[in-house]
């Protein structure tokens, strides 16, 4: 019988991540360590690293190979970071299942706090949301330019390129870096889907989609959905400053969101709770902020 192929990106976190997935799958269906294949693919994201990925084609530019891939039969799953996949999937392809959530917040490097950072400081960011919060919080900032992974990014903080950083406190985790300070999510909310490893699968892929499904957890596939949803009714585009987060206690799902200008001077935010798996929160909740967002904020949205 043929390895079931998990495709990937090739990057340090993209392959901790499917090792995570190819771990799951072993100790759930009892199968030996050669049952599994991780197989590399190089997408576009990973070979421009000059540009922010908003100006050059968005999140589909870290997908559109794994998803042609899967697609033709190449892989029989693809592992992403739920927060770097675009809302609207191609037809034909199905989140089959998403790992226990780690931790949602960013971290920052290079100071104790956003409010610790001397006047004037350079943050290194290529990400609207963090630019845009922090501009909200610190208008004195500068906000530079800063891609590529992990490790390139702390390389370039190192070398002088910015007073500090702000990186995804689960990627650090998966990496084994302890560094930096955790940002409170009530200073800054964390992107839609932060934190998640989210599985793909061909939808008539019935045998793929069994097997990841045992492996997921229904919890952060409820609160990443939503968060998901949200994007969806804002019609949120790459240039979009959005933060999300929703949570379940109980039978109860509370989602916060804010929406933001580019520079962060207009700002709308909201809480709500409902059932876990109403479609209809997200969408209210995406109607209330953009009916009251400052035009500045709502030119930004498509919906």
């Amino acid at each position: 019988m043929k390895p079931f192929r998990i495709g990937t990106r090739g990057s340090p976190l993209a392959l901790v991540q499917a090792n995570m997935v190819r771990d799951a799958l072993i100790a759930t269906h009892g199968w030996a360590p050669e049952a599994v294949e991780i197989v590399t693919v190089r997408t576009t994201g990973d070979r421009v690293q000059d540009r922010a990925l908003a100006d050059i084609g968005g999140k589909a530019l870290w997908t559109k190979e794994l998803d042609g891939a899967l697609m033709d039969g190449g892989i029989d799953c693809a592992v992403h970071s739920m927060k770097d996949v675009e809302t609207f999937r191609p037809t034909g392809i199905v989140i089959a299942a998403m790992l226990p959530r780690a931790d949602v917040r960013d971290r920052i490097l290079g100071a104790e706090s956003v409010a610790a950072l001397p006047r004037g400081a350079r943050v290194g960011t290529s990400s609207p949301r963090r630019a845009a919060q922090l501009r909200r919080l610190r208008p004195d900032l500068n906000i530079v330019l800063f891609r590529g992974n992990v490790d390139t990014r702390i390389a370039k903080l190192a070398a002088g390129e910015a007073e500090a950083t702000l990186l995804a406190a689960a990627g650090l985790a998966r990496l084994g870096r302890d560094v930096g300070h955790p940002v409170p999510v009530e200073t800054m909310l964390p992107a839609p889907a932060q934190g998640a490893v989210g599985i793909e699968a061909h939808a008539g892929d019935d045998r793929a989609l069994g097997l990841i499904a045992a492996i997921g957890d229904p919890a952060t596939h409820a609160c990443v959905s939503a968060e998901r949803g949200l994007l969806a009714a804002l019609k949120a585009g790459c240039h979009s400053p959005v933060g999300a987060l929703a949570t379940i206690e109980g039978a109860v799902l509370t989602l916060r969101a804010e929406l933001l200008s580019e520079d962060g001077t207009g700002h709308v935010h909201t809480q709500e709770a409902g059932a876990p798996g109403d479609p209809e929160l997200p969408r209210a909740i995406a109607r209330d902020l953009l009916d009251r967002a400052p035009p500045e904020v709502r030119r930004l949205f498509a919906a």
